[in-house]
């Protein structure tokens, strides 16, 4: 995936990754210890050199790797802390032709 902005250009801004889409096709490939990509409310992260540090221990992460972990993200709790410091690990976003693939389907509950 080339590093291109909706704009068309490779400009770097405050946010770098703002118009970098990758495919959901693309991120379930990195599913694995060597490259260890998430998603979360349709961003992209590479917690590859994350893994040992996470406080939660490796595990926890490569069971959500190559999908969306938004869900288990939130039920967490993840502190302010957490929160800006993942903020660091986004190399893009999930191309909004994707979107509806990631999005857990709404369970009506009969009265």
């Amino acid at each position: 995936m080339a590093k291109v902005n909706a704009s068309g250009d490779s400009k770097p801004g405050k946010e770098p990754w703002r118009g970098c889409y990758y495919t959901l096709e693309e991120i379930q490939k990195h599913n694995h210890s060597q490259s260890t990509w998430i998603i979360l409310h349709h961003r992209v992260y590479d917690l590859t050199k994350f893994l040992e540090e996470h406080p939660g221990g490796e595990e926890v992460l490569r069971e959500q790797a190559g999908g969306d972990a938004t869900e288990s993200f939130e039920d967490v709790g993840h502190s302010t802390d957490a929160r800006t410091l993942s903020d660091t690990f986004i190399i893009g976003e999930l191309h909004p032709d994707d979107w509806k693939k990631v999005q857990k389907p709404t369970v009506s509950i009969p009265l």
